[in-house]
C-alpha cells in the first residue's frame, strides 16, 4: 500500500521526501511529519498517515504529538539562554539556586552535572504514583531529599524522566516561572509555533494517539522483567507511575492528565514544524528570533557524558553535552557538531550550526532498536546540505 504524502519540498530535496515516505512501509496506522529549515528557510514540510487509529483521523500539518525526550533538548535551550544572559552558571552548585537540593550529600552537584545525567538521581528509590508524577512540588521535593544512587563524579546514567524536574526546578528558581511558562514566553510565543510543556485542554483532542510497535513492547517487557533493583527501568516508569511501555490505549502519555502536567523530561507536545523552527532558531535567525548565541553553543555542546553508564548497557553509546544530545553512533545526526535530542519511539529534533539547519521529525508509531526512519531521512539529508 502506498502512502499519500502531503506538503512541499524544495527542488533538490526530493530524496528526503522519498526517505520520509519509505518509513510508512507496512505500517498502515502510522502517522508522522517532517520539517527541515536551512538558514531559516523551510525546505521540507511533509506529513502523512493516521493521527488516531481508533477513529481513522488523518494526520495534518497542525497535528501535534508527544515528543518524549525531545523535551529535554528544549529545556536545555532554556538553560543555555539563562547561561548566555549570565543568570545561570553551568559550574555553580545546583544548591546555589535551589538550597533544599543540598540535602543527602548533594551540595556539590553542579548545574552542568545535573544537565549531563551525572547527578545520581536517575530514578526514585521509592515507588511513585501518577498523582506524584503530575505534582511539580512533590517531584521537586523527592529529588531534593533523595540520596544519590552513585557517588558524585563516578559516572553517569540517563535521567529519563527526572532530568526534567531537576533542570526545570533550577529554571523555576532563576526565573520565578514554571518551565512551561518560561518556554512559552521565550520560545513558542515569539516564534509562533505549536509546542507545549503542559498541554492546554483546547489542544488535547487534536493531539496524535500513540501506538507501541510489537518489538518495542517486547523490549520494554524484557526490561521490566530484570531483577531488582532495576534502576534503568525505574528511571522510565518511576516505579508505578507509568506503564512499562510508557503508554496504554488511554493511559501513560496517552492520558490527558499526564499530557496536561508539566513533565519536562518527556512530556512535551509539538508539531514537526515547531521542533524544526525552534532548533533552527538556536543556530540562525528564524522568524526574526535567535534563541542562543554561538559562544554558549560551543560551551554547551562539549562532551560531558558518554560511554558505558554506571548501570551498564551495550554500545553504541549516546553522547551528551549540557543537556543536549550530540551526534554519535547511537544517534546519527548531520555531524559531530549537531545537537538536539531524540525521543522514545522515533521522535528527533536537532540543529546543525555549520549548515544553519533545524530538523524535526515526529510520529505516533513508536518503535525500538529496529527503527531506521529518522536515521534514513537524516542520511538522505546529509548528502544534500
Amino acid at each position: 500500500m502506498s502512502i499519500e504524502v502531503s506538503g512541499t519540498v524544495e527542488p533538490g530535496f526530493e530524496p528526503v521526501a522519498e526517505a520520509f515516505a519509505q518509513g510508512f512501509a507496512d505500517r498502515p496506522t502510522m502517522g508522522a511529519a517532517l520539517h527541515v529549515l536551512v538558514e531559516g528557510r523551510s525546505v521540507v514540510d511533509l506529513w502523512a498517515g493516521i493521527a488516531d487509529e481508533r477513529s481513522g483521523r488523518a494526520w495534518t500539518r497542525q497535528t501535534p504529538t508527544v515528543v518524549f525526550s525531545c523535551t529535554k533538548g528544549l529545556v536545555s535551550i532554556l538553560a543555555a539562554r539563562l547561561v548566555a544572559e549570565g543568570r545561570l552558571d553551568y559550574d555553580a552548585p545546583v544548591a546555589h539556586y535551589w538550597p533544599e537540593f543540598a540535602q543527602a550529600g548533594k551540595g556539590r552537584v553542579t548545574v552542568g552535572q545535573a544537565l549531563a545525567h551525572q547527578a545520581g538521581l536517575s530514578a526514585p528509590r521509592a515507588d511513585l504514583s501518577e498523582d506524584d508524577l503530575v505534582d511539580w512540588d512533590r517531584m521537586a521535593a523527592v529529588l531534593a531529599t533523595q540520596e544519590p544512587l552513585w557517588p558524585l563524579g563516578s559516572g553517569y546514567a540517563y535521567h529519563a524522566l527526572t532530568h526534567g524536574w531537576l533542570v526545570g526546578e533550577i529554571i523555576r528558581r532563576v526565573t520565578s516561572k514554571s518551565v512551561g511558562a518560561y518556554f512559552r514566553e521565550l520560545v513558542t510565543a515569539p516564534l509562533g509555533v505549536d509546542a507545549w510543556i503542559g498541554l492546554p485542554e483546547s489542544v488535547s483532542e487534536s493531539t496524535a494517539h500513540l501506538q507501541v510497535s510489537s518489538p518495542l513492547a517486547a523490549l520494554w517487557a524484557e526490561e521490566a522483567g530484570k531483577p531488582a533493583p532495576n534502576w534503568p527501568h525505574r528511571a522510565m516508569t518511576l516505579g508505578r507511575a507509568l506503564p512499562d511501555a510508557l503508554v496504554t490505549d488511554d493511559g501513560g502519555f496517552n492520558s490527558e492528565r499526564i499530557r496536561a502536567a508539566e513533565i519536562p523530561g518527556a512530556g512535551g507536545v509539538a508539531t514537526a514544524e515547531a521542533l524544526a523552527v525552534i532548533w533552527s532558531a538556536t543556530v540562525t535567525p528564524t522568524r526574526g528570533i535567535r534563541l542562543i548565541d554561538d559562544k554558549v553553543i560551543v560551551e554547551a555542546t562539549q562532551t560531558q557524558s558518554t560511554g558505558i553508564s554506571v548501570f551498564g548497557g551495550d554500545p553504541p553509546y549516546s553522547r551528551w553535552g549540557y543537556g543536549f544530545q550530540l551526534g554519535s553512533d547511537a544517534r546519527l545526526l548531520l555531524s559531530e557538531r549537531s545537537f538536539g535530542h531524540d525521543g522514545a519511539g522515533g521522535q528527533v529534533g536537532f540543529a546543525d550550526p555549520e549548515r544553519r539547519l533545524g530538523f524535526g521529525y515526529v510520529t505516533n508509531w513508536m518503535m525500538g532498536r529496529e527503527d531506521q526512519r529518522a536515521t534514513q531521512i537524516i542520511a538522505a539529508l546529509r548528502k544534500l546540505v
